[in-house]
């Protein structure tokens, strides 16, 4: 039988166009030999993606399936390396198998659980869930460790090394119902708390109002801090001060016009010594 190939071949001995776009692809099951090492793999990338997604799909949205596309192209490239067409006359196969190993393997790779542990978890998972059919209520801790054949003392060594280990992205939840990425930061982030550079900034503002309100003429000074941190209105002020509510009001407004020209001063100078730009700028 002819070896099938993965591309045509003119008369001329040019390169026709590959069938990639077609649908289903059309993998050469048989004999590869002879075909160039970069034309496998393009042909057979498909192939990898394809083992990846069905992985993917039974692991948490923390795998990222790009990682595992990768782990697959370089068993592609391994199974290219090492087939052997007198062992085997189906690369395909093989191919997939190879594939499929080299995903896996990554995926060991990625695991922080030893083999041992996890055949521990399987097996203490599958005594709780057939006591729970059998009793029909969840069984208890002497239960338990009786049906595992280990004293109490040893049952509870056993879940201390079984505690499940939680391992999150910060930069990767998943997708929300918009296919947006979700961020660990938008859940730890508290919606009533206050900015931490909106609380540096108004506690600088702050300083600088009192500063300035100090160096501010006597009237306006106690017209500022009588309305402002004693919720008198004008007319309780000129009381005060034995003067008319109008002459309360002029004080205010000269006193609020210099506060601002000597407020703006003294960022702007913050901001020089800091070597950021000023306003005006």
């Amino acid at each position: 039988m002819e070896p099938a190939r993965l591309m045509t071949t003119g008369e001329s001995g040019d390169l026709g166009p590959r069938p990639l776009a077609q649908e289903p692809i059309a993998y050469p099951e048989e004999d590869i030999r002879g075909i160039p090492r970069d034309v496998i793999i393009e042909q057979y990338v498909p192939l990898a993606k394809m083992v990846a997604a069905k992985i993917a799909a039974r692991l948490p949205s923390s795998v990222e399936r790009n990682d595992l596309i990768s782990a697959g192209v370089i068993g592609l490239i391994d199974a290219i390396d090492k087939y052997d067409h007198s062992k085997s006359n189906n690369f395909r196969k093989y191919a997939e198998i190879r594939i499929r190993g080299a995903i896996l393997d990554e995926l060991r790779s990625m695991d922080w659980v030893s083999r041992t542990v996890r055949r521990q978890s399987a097996k203490l998972d599958g005594t709780q869930r057939r006591l729970r059919r059998e009793l029909g209520r969840e069984a208890t801790e002497e239960e338990l460790a009786k049906e595992l054949g280990v004293g109490l003392e040893e049952y509870h060594r056993l879940l201390h090394k079984l505690q499940p280990v939680l391992l999150l992205s910060f930069e990767d939840l998943g997708v929300n119902d918009e296919g947006e990425r979700r961020s660990l930061t938008q859940y730890l982030r508290d919606p009533k708390a206050i900015d931490p550079g909106v609380a540096v900034h108004f506690r600088k503002l702050r300083q600088v109002v009192g500063e300035q309100v100090e160096n501010l003429p006597e009237k306006q000074r106690i017209v500022i801090t009588l309305y402002y941190f004693d919720s008198l209105n004008l007319k309780e002020i000129g009381k005060v001060l034995d003067v008319t509510e109008s002459r309360v009001s002029q004080l205010h407004a000269q006193a609020i016009k210099t506060l601002k020209l000597k407020i703006r001063r003294a960022f702007t100078k913050q901001r020089t010594q800091a070597g950021q730009p000023s306003d005006s700028e």
